[in-house]
C-alpha cells in the first residue's frame, strides 16, 4: 500500500505596516473566508482523510493580529465606508481595486457583478478610472462594496452562514446593514479559522508543519553567494550574509507554533522549498525533524553525493523518505512528485471533477504499483489557497470527488507526515544537499535580477545601519526594528521583482518592502535615506500577448519559415504568463496568429515534445472549436471543426482546414469556417492542451486573446510595404 502524502501550504508576506498599523492589501482576510475555510472544511467532511497542512507563521501572525484587532485592513475600511460618505479618493480605490478577484469564476458568473465590471470598463487606464468614478451612482458603489467581499465567501462560510448565498442570490440593491454583515462575518471567519485546524490537529486527522517566520529564502539569507552553486555565471548583489538570521526566522516560528497550536512543529516546508547544506544544523537546533521539497531536489543532491553519484538513480526513489547526515545533524527529507502536484495546483480546475480525480488516482495507483520497498510514499505537496480561485465551485465538487476515491481506494492510504516517518525503518542516506528552490532548482526568481539585486543591497546596507544604532535604542524598539528587518528578508518581495512575474500590485509590493526598510530609520529616530523612497519596480505589466498590426500570407509547412512570414502577426509568449504560482514542465513555448481577406493563421510552439491534443476554441464571432489530434504512429494532425449554439454543447461541422507539422504546427483556416464577415467585428480565442483527454494547460492562462478581425480600415491603416 502506497502512502499518500498532502501538504498544503498557506502563506500570505506582512502586509502590516508597524507604525500605522493598516494591513495595506487583504489578501489574509479573503483567503480566510475561501481557501483556508474551504480546505479544513473538506478535512472534517472526511474525518477518516490524513493531511498535512503548512502555515507559514507570518500568515498566522496577520491571522492572530486581526482576531485582536490590533491591525486594520485598508479595503476593509473602503467597504464599509458609506457609498454616500465615499471621497474621491475612495471610490478610485475601489474601482481599482475591487474586481481583483477571477472574473470567470467569480464575476461573470453574478450578472450584477459582471453589469459593475462593464460599467467600470474591463481594460482601464488611470484616465479610464477617473471617468467611472463619475458613472458610478451611490448604490452601485454599495453594490461593489458588498459584491467584492461576498464573492470572496468560499463553500465553506457559505455552508456556516447560509445567509450569504440568500445574498448572493438577492444579487442587488444592496443596503449598508446587509453590506456591513458580510465584513462582520469574514471577521468571525478570522477568529474561529485557526482553532478549527488546532481541533482537527488534536483529534489526529491533520499535521500541521511550518515555515521559517517571514518566509525568507533561507539559503540567500544565509550567504546570497550561495547562488553561484546553482546559477554559474550570473551576475549577484553585493554579498549579503545573515545565517543568524535565519536561525531567528526557524525559532521564532517554533515559538508562535507552539503558542497557536500547542505543539512545536515536527516538519517544515523551507521557505519555497529552498536548501542548502548548511541549513541542516540549523533545522536540528529549531526541532525540526524533516522538510519538504521539490523532487529534482533529491535527484541533484544523490548526483553530488560521493555514495550515490556512481550510480544511475531510478525515479522510483523518489516514492520514500530520507535520511540526512549533514555536518553532524540528521534531518529527514521527503520530495514532491512534481507533476502531480503541479496538475492539482494548475489543471484539474481545466476538467470536470471525475475526470480531474480519476487522473491522479489512476497515477497514484501506477506508482502504488511500481514501487516495492517498505517505505512507499508519495508527497503532494502545493499551494493549498490559490488553485481554488478557478473552480466554478472553488474547488468542492473536486475535492469531494477526490478524497471519496482515495479512501475507498485499497492501494492508497493518506498518512500524516509525522505518522510515516514514525513507523518508517531503515529509510536510504544521504550525506549532501543540493543548494536550490522548488523552481528549477536554483534561486533565479529571487536574485540575479538588476532588480533584485537591488533589493538585496538596500536590505543588506539596512541591517548593516541597525547594527550599527541598535545599542541606542530600548530593548523595545530594538526588537521592532529587527522584525522589520526579518519582514523584509520575506521572498515574496524578491518574486514580484524582476521579469518573471506581473500583476497589477507590483508597485504595492515594492512600496512595502521599502517601507519595512524606512521603519528601521523611523525606529531608530535617524533620517530615512532618500533613495529608499524611490521605487524598484520600474517596468510596468507587460502585455501578455500582442494582436496583429497587419494582413499576412505565410507559408503553411510547419517548419521554420522565413522571418517576413509572420511579420505583423499576433504574439503570446507564455513565459510572460507567470501569475502568482510557478508553473513547472510547461507545454507552450510561443503562439503567433493573424490573417488576411480570406484566412487565419495561427503558428502554435512548444518546448519539448509536440502535445497529442490541442483545441483551438473561438467565443467570438462564433463559437467554432478547431480540433487537432496528433496520429500516434504516423505524427500527423488531424483537423477537425466543431460549433455550438451555447459554448457548452459542440458537434462536428465536417469542415476542415490545413494543417502541417515539423518542428512547430501551423494552421490556416478560412475565415467562413470561422464564421468571420470582414466587418472588424470582434474575434476571441484561447488554446487547449490535453493528454489523454484531461486538459494540462490553456494559454493564456487567463482570460482571452482579443482583438479586431479584419475589414476594409484594417487593410488600409496597417498597408505595409
Amino acid at each position: 500500500m502506497l502512502d499518500v502524502l498532502f501538504l498544503w501550504h498557506m502563506h500570505q508576506p506582512y502586509y502590516v505596516d508597524p507604525l500605522t498599523r493598516t494591513a495595506m492589501m487583504p489578501w489574509v482576510r479573503l483567503h480566510t473566508v475561501k481557501g483556508y475555510l474551504d480546505m479544513i472544511e473538506m478535512a472534517n467532511r472526511f474525518p477518516d482523510m490524513r493531511m498535512n497542512f503548512n502555515f507559514a507563521p507570518v500568515l498566522v501572525r496577520q491571522l492572530l493580529e486581526f482576531q485582536r484587532r490590533e491591525v486594520r485592513d485598508l479595503w476593509e475600511s473602503w467597504s464599509r465606508t458609506p457609498s454616500a460618505a465615499l471621497g474621491f479618493a475612495e471610490k478610485r480605490g475601489i474601482l481599482e481595486n475591487f474586481f481583483k478577484i477571477n472574473w470567470a469564476t467569480c464575476v461573470n458568473t453574478h450578472s450584477r457583478y459582471a453589469q459593475l465590471l462593464d460599467l467600470r470598463g474591463r481594460k482601464i487606464t488611470e484616465q479610464a478610472l477617473v471617468e467611472a468614478v463619475s458613472r458610478f451612482t451611490e448604490q452601485d458603489f454599495r453594490d461593489l462594496q458588498t459584491w467584492y467581499n461576498l464573492a470572496w465567501c468560499g463553500f465553506g462560510i457559505c455552508r456556516q452562514y447560509p445567509e450569504l448565498p440568500r445574498l448572493k442570490s438577492k444579487g442587488r440593491d444592496f443596503s449598508e446593514e446587509e453590506k456591513n454583515r458580510v465584513l462582520d462575518i469574514h471577521q468571525e471567519a478570522i477568529g474561529k479559522v485557526l482553532e478549527f485546524y488546532r481541533t482537527a490537529q488534536d483529534e489526529g486527522r491533520i499535521e500541521v508543519t511550518t515555515t521559517p517566520f517571514f518566509h525568507p529564502i533561507m539559503p540567500l539569507v544565509y550567504d546570497t553567494d550561495f547562488a553561484r552553486r546553482c546559477m554559474a555565471g550570473r551576475e549577484l548583489p553585493l554579498r549579503f550574509s545573515a545565517p543568524e538570521d535565519v536561525r531567528q526566522h526557524l525559532a521564532l516560528a517554533q515559538e508562535l507554533h507552539q503558542q497557536v497550536f500547542g505543539r512545536k512543529a515536527r516538519g517544515l516546508w523551507p521557505s519555497e522549498g529552498s536548501v542548502a547544506p548548511e541549513l541542516a544544523p540549523l533545522f536540528a537546533e529549531a526541532g525540526i525533524e524533516y522538510f519538504c521539497t521539490d523532487e529534482e531536489v533529491l535527484f541533484r543532491s544523490l548526483k553530488l553525493d560521493p555514495v550515490h553519484s556512481a550510480r544511475k538513480v531510478d525515479r522510483l526513489e523518489l516514492f520514500q523518505g530520507w535520511d540526512f547526515t549533514i555536518s553532524g545533524a540528521r534531518v529527514r527529507g521527503m520530495f514532491r512528485e512534481r507533476p502531480l502536484s503541479d496538475f492539482l495546483g494548475f489543471n484539474a480546475a481545466r476538467n470536470s471533477a471525475r475526470d480531474a480525480s480519476a487522473h491522479l488516482i489512476a497515477h497514484l495507483e501506477n506508482i502504488a504499483d511500481a514501487v516495492k520497498h517498505a517505505n512507499g510514499a508519495v508527497l503532494i505537496a502545493l499551494d493549498g489557497e490559490n488553485p481554488w480561485e478557478a473552480f466554478a465551485d472553488g474547488g468542492e465538487k473536486f475535492l469531494t470527488v477526490f478524497y471519496e476515491s482515495l479512501l475507498k481506494n485499497k492501494k492508497l492510504r493518506t498518512r500524516r507526515l509525522g505518522d510515516y516517518y514514525d513507523e518508517a525503518r531503515n529509510l536510504p542516506e544521504a550525506r549532501n544537499l543540493h543548494t536550490g528552490s522548488w523552481i528549477n532548482s536554483d534561486f533565479d526568481i529571487w536574485i540575479g535580477d538588476h532588480e533584485e539585486n537591488r533589493a538585496w543591497e538596500w536590505l543588506g546596507k539596512t541591517r548593516e545601519f541597525l547594527k550599527g544604532a541598535e545599542s541606542g535604542m530600548s530593548e523595545d524598539t530594538r526588537r521592532k526594528a529587527w522584525q522589520e528587518i526579518y519582514a523584509a528578508e520575506g521572498s515574496d518581495w524578491f518574486w514580484w521583482y524582476g521579469p518573471d512575474f506581473q500583476n497589477d500590485s507590483d508597485f504595492l509590493f515594492d512600496a512595502l518592502f521599502r517601507k519595512h526598510l524606512q521603519n528601521v530609520y523611523v525606529l531608530a529616530q535617524a533620517t530615512v535615506p532618500q533613495y529608499l523612497d524611490v521605487p524598484i519596480r520600474q517596468r510596468g505589466i507587460p502585455a501578455t500577448y500582442t494582436t496583429p498590426t497587419r494582413y499576412i500570407s505565410p507559408r503553411i509547412d510547419g517548419g521554420a519559415g522565413g522571418y517576413f512570414d509572420w511579420f505583423g502577426a499576433g504574439h503570446l509568449d507564455m513565459d510572460m504568463q507567470q501569475t502568482a504560482m510557478f508553473q513547472s514542465g510547461r507545454v507552450s513555448k510561443a503562439i503567433y496568429f493573424g490573417f488576411n481577406e480570406k484566412s487565419f493563421f495561427v503558428r502554435y510552439e512548444y518546448e519539448k515534445k509536440a502535445p497529442g491534443h490541442v483545441i483551438l476554441d473561438f467565443c467570438q464571432p462564433s463559437h467554432r472549436r478547431l480540433v487537432l489530434k496528433r496520429d500516434t504512429v504516423s505524427g500527423e494532425y488531424r483537423a477537425e471543426v466543431e460549433a455550438s449554439k451555447d459554448g457548452v454543447v459542440y458537434a462536428p461541422t465536417g469542415e476542415t482546414f490545413a494543417v502541417r507539422h515539423k518542428s512547430r504546427l501551423e494552421c490556416e483556416v478560412p475565415l467562413t469556417v470561422l464564421g468571420v464577415c470582414g466587418d472588424g467585428a470582434p474575434m476571441a480565442f484561447f488554446i487547449q492542451i490535453l493528454d489523454q483527454g484531461v486538459g494540462v494547460e490553456q494559454c493564456p492562462e487567463r482570460g482571452l486573446i482579443e482583438f479586431n478581425g479584419p475589414s476594409a480600415e484594417f487593410g488600409l491603416k496597417n498597408w505595409f510595404v
